[in-house]
């Protein structure tokens, strides 16, 4: 297949849903950039960043979405761009704007579903509450049959060989979540950082403030071309690229860790605490409350 960067194309699976854009941001590499909102009845949850990597035998979908519509429009995006089957699906971590498409895969033969050692787990956890707030939240009633589990766990790292292109799928420590999994294509250099990685959307913290500091500070000693985020554009400028989103995290643990040798509650913590830059954030108002709530029930018992 001929390289053409960021080459767009667009396909429209039905008049009730938006165009489905893809890039090809590296050779082999497509990406549908999901849009910077919150999830709603308008968008369905489509907000993430999702794709897939094609090999000279494989493809490797990365995310599948947030509806099993949205999965269906991917795969049929795959089937316009190459013949090359799909034999694997990662998903990075279990929010429901990168899973709820996997379904829309179930059914090719020999289908491998891919996440980290505690993806299943968190999946089983988690998915009912995502399934009972799927209709009022996004007008899409979601059931049990759309949670698909992984029949590969990633422990530390795992090589796939989709021919002549191997991927590295790299299980992290608790950072954004607790089983967040990144994908690198030594190839092009591009890392598939998912939500490891915020870029114009405020980051979300759902795990561990220092865990993913310390991702960070790994990452950023490496050098990548091409950085996929899971929400915002792609990169090219690493690791200056991550720099605003570290600097964010290191004000919530530089802050909080004040407030709390204060002996201030979290209640005014909540209340007083703001960020100087905010305006660079979108959706800051949405989330940074709940990152000064998740922050401080960490650091309170740090020693």
């Amino acid at each position: 297949m001929r390289y053409a960067l960021l080459t767009l194309l667009s396909f429209c699976i039905s008049p009730a849903q938006a165009a489905f854009n893809i890039k090809q941001v590296a050779q082999g590499i497509y990406v549908h950039q999901g849009v910077i909102e919150l999830p709603d009845v308008y968008n369905h949850d489509a907000i993430a960043n999702i794709g897939f990597i094609v090999g000279e035998k494989c493809v490797a979908v990365i995310d599948t979405g947030g509806n099993p519509a949205q999965g269906e429009q991917l795969k049929q995006a795959i089937k316009k761009i190459t013949t090359v089957p799909i034999c694997y699906v990662i998903n990075t971590h279990v929010h429901p704007d990168h899973i709820f498409g996997n379904s829309a895969f179930r059914n090719i033969a020999n289908i491998k579903f891919i996440g980290h050692k505690k993806l299943a787990r968190a999946m089983s956890e988690r998915g009912p509450f995502y399934i009972a707030r799927s209709e009022e939240q996004i007008a899409i009633k979601l059931t049990e049959d759309d949670i698909v589990m992984p029949t590969i766990n990633v422990n530390k790292t795992l090589k796939l060989d989709l021919g002549k292109r191997i991927l590295q799928l790299t299980a992290h420590p608790t950072a954004h979540t607790d089983n967040d999994l990144t994908v690198y294509d030594k190839n092009t250099s591009t890392l598939w950082m998912s939500d490891l990685l915020f870029i114009s959307h405020l980051p979300v913290l759902d795990g561990s403030l220092k865990g993913w500091l310390k991702e960070i500070n790994k990452l950023e000693k490496r050098q990548f071309t091409v950085v996929i985020p899971g929400h915002g554009p792609i990169e090219r400028n690493w690791p200056e690229s991550m720099q605003a989103e570290k600097q964010y995290l290191q004000y919530l643990e530089k802050v909080i860790r004040s407030k709390i040798k204060k002996g201030v509650f979290l209640e005014d913590v909540i209340k007083t605490v703001d960020y100087p830059d905010k305006n660079q954030w979108q959706l800051f108002n949405d989330f940074h409350k709940k990152n000064l709530s998740s922050a401080y029930a960490e650091l309170e018992w740090e020693d």
